[in-house]
């Protein structure tokens, strides 16, 4: 297994923990375009706290001690060539109009092209629609290097499935799906994450099949919580909570308990868009798929309308008062803001005229600025009157939150989580 030279491409949630776990057994290169994001690796800090650092500090050390092993960082592109297995980790986000936006995946086949040597093998590790790396990825390296697919080189697929913010489900804890454009390079790429993955792998028949494998793991769980989403829609009307209704329907063993909320992320909000592309370029309009998006979709501006008539129940002018949002990652726990549907809330809110705060001990504010032009609070003002609390991640650091205060001073506070003392509530999802 040592003839394998790592460079595993794009160091964000995906790439990172993959370079560390395979930097202590093969001679490894973590590669990325951001000169800051590898300077940082470089003086042992992750700021999406993804990184086992123990284990990256370990996996750098072999390399000081060995050239032939262990794991170093670097944004020349030059360097690349003496590596023979490249791992594609960079994202895949839609555009404006939901559509797949390829250009990342597109440019780092590219640069693959003009590295890429005889005998090498490309793994692409970011999630997409069965056929892109054959359809898309592979003739864009065939046309930069000159070499023939299959014959010079050859490629296989194997979807991340990294959880943001899991301590528990980490990278060689989950099974790992693999795949090759050849019997033989398929049993190369799953004898490769064998060596890492404790897990164990699955060596699915075709590149295709992982790749949609990974594709539907994100939109089976977009069109289930749509369901639970679409359920708050209308127990909202009949004046229940939903909540309540799956605890009970929770008492039977098949029942599955899926919470209603917000659908953000890098994948399950924008997963199912990618399948959707695809079915539609062959001629089906997916429609139970779409549906789904759209009904989650409107969990953010019905939040917001509903803390809206909250406060005018409770006799609060709406132009000008005060809200403060708890939250504005897209998950508990975790710092990444990426597709985050608090945005979407703040922003409703803020069309009818409202003050609005956010304040998240994890999110990094320079991060939500620059992606979404929103100020972010560094601490709270508990001397600060606010006409509303909205809780909208359910970070640990909440739970020791006083929403009783806010509550008996007349505020009207939201929970968008099912998580704070319902004596304190006047609302939930």
């Amino acid at each position: 297994m040592k003839e394998f030279k790592i460079a595993v491409i794009g160091l964000g949630y995906v790439g990172l923990p993959l370079a560390i776990e395979f930097g202590k057994k093969f001679k490894v290169v973590g590669y990325d375009i951001n000169q800051k994001r590898v300077e940082e690796l470089q003086n042992g800090y992750d700021h999406t706290l993804e990184a086992d650092l123990e284990g990256m500090n370990q996996a750098m050390s072999i390399r000081v001690e060995n050239e032939e092993l262990g794991l170093s960082f670097s944004s020349f592109e030059d360097e690349l060539k003496q590596y023979n297995t490249f791992i594609v980790t960079v994202p895949t986000p839609i555009n404006q109009f939901n559509m797949p936006d390829l250009r990342p995946l597109i440019s780092a086949s590219k640069m693959l092209g003009r590295v890429i040597k005889n005998g090498d093998i490309v793994i692409y590790e970011s999630t997409t629609y069965p056929g892109c790396t054959e359809e898309d990825c592979i003739p864009e390296i065939e046309k930069v290097s000159g070499l023939k697919f299959n014959t010079d080189f050859f490629a296989g697929y194997s979807p991340e499935r990294i959880n943001p913010g899991d301590k528990i489900n980490t990278l060689t804890k989950i099974k790992k799906v693999t795949s090759g454009s050849t019997p033989d390079i398929a049993n190369k790429v799953d004898g490769l994450y064998a060596s890492i993955i404790t897990a164990g792998t699955h060596k699915a028949p075709s590149i295709k099949v992982a790749e949609a494998s990974k594709i539907i793991e994100n939109a089976q769980r977009d069109v289930n919580i749509s369901f639970v989403n679409e359920l708050a829609l209308i127990f909202d009307r009949v004046g229940i909570d939903t909540n309540d209704v799956i605890e009970a329907a929770g008492t039977k063993w098949n029942f599955l308990k899926y919470r209603p909320g917000l659908v953000g992320g890098h994948c399950i909000s924008v997963d199912p868009y990618y399948l959707a592309s695809k079915a539609e370029s062959l001629g089906y309009v997916p429609k139970v798929i779409l549906s789904g998006r759209h009904v989650n979709n409107s969990i953010a501006p019905f939040i917001a309308n509903k803390v809206l008539k909250l406060m005018i129940k409770k006799v609060h002018a709406i132009n000008g008062a005060n809200v403060l949002i708890l939250g504005i990652t897209f998950k508990e726990n975790c710092p990444d803001i990426r597709n985050t549907k608090v945005v979407d809330i703040y922003r409703e809110l803020c069309d009818f005229g409202l003050n609005v705060d956010i304040y998240d001990p994890w999110a990094i504010a320079e991060e939500v600025k620059e992606e979404y032009g929103v100020e972010t609070l560094k601490s709270l003002d508990e001397s600060k009157k606010y006409d509303a609390i909205l809780l909208a991640v359910a970070h640990d650091e909440f739970k020791e939150f006083n929403f009783e205060k806010y509550y008996n001073a007349g505020a009207v506070v939201f929970d968008a989580k099912a998580v704070v003392d319902r004596r304190w509530v006047d609302g939930r999802l």
